[in-house]
């Protein structure tokens, strides 16, 4: 299991709003966009890879990062972040270097995903859905359905899907993690 993110590496910057923003698409970013750019009628329709670039580059998409690409995309802001707000995919703050989703859906709930959850939670020291350990590791969430009913319960490490994981097998799916 990648210890990166998808696309991206895991030095990933992390500002606040006191700190200097620096612009994404500088450098090697700004011709991985204009390259995109080539491969699509419009820019608006280059939307979301844009939003990849950034969330790769960076680990999750940021006000002023929305307001980068809006720019880059001759779109407004408030466009750009109605779509990054409609879409779970794209994180609107920090997230861990493993980001777990886990279906809770009905059937894998009847398998045991609540239990499931719990030890997620509790051996990546996460403590709450939602909330990144604090070694900055992990951040589990709860995803809506994952496509795998057969396969109870699965989960997500970022872009890789893992068949089968339940409250016994958590330390040895986490452990396969560098």
């Amino acid at each position: 299991m990648g210890g990166t993110r998808p696309g991206g590496d895991s030095s990933h910057a992390v500002h606040t709003k006191d700190e200097q923003y620096e612009p994404v698409f500088v450098g090697e970013m700004e011709r991985e966009l204009e390259e995109l750019l080539t491969h699509y009628p419009t820019k608006m329709a280059a939307l979301l890879p844009a939003l990849w670039i950034v969330q790769n580059a960076r680990g999750w998409v940021s006000e002023e990062a929305m307001t980068e690409v809006a720019e880059r995309l001759s779109l407004t802001p408030a466009y750009v972040k109605g779509v990054v707000t409609f879409y779970t995919m794209y994180h609107q703050h920090p997230v861990g270097k493993y980001f777990i989703q886990v279906c809770t859906t009905s059937p894998c709930g009847v398998c045991g995903a609540e239990d499931t959850v719990r030890a997620l939670l509790e051996q990546t020291g996460c403590r709450e859905l939602g909330a990144t350990s604090p070694d900055g590791r992990f951040t589990v969430v709860e995803a809506e359905c994952l496509g795998a009913c057969g396969f109870a319960t699965p989960i997500m490490i970022n872009e890789e899907f893992v068949e089968s994981v339940n409250e016994g097998n958590v330390s040895d799916v986490l452990s396969r993690l560098p």
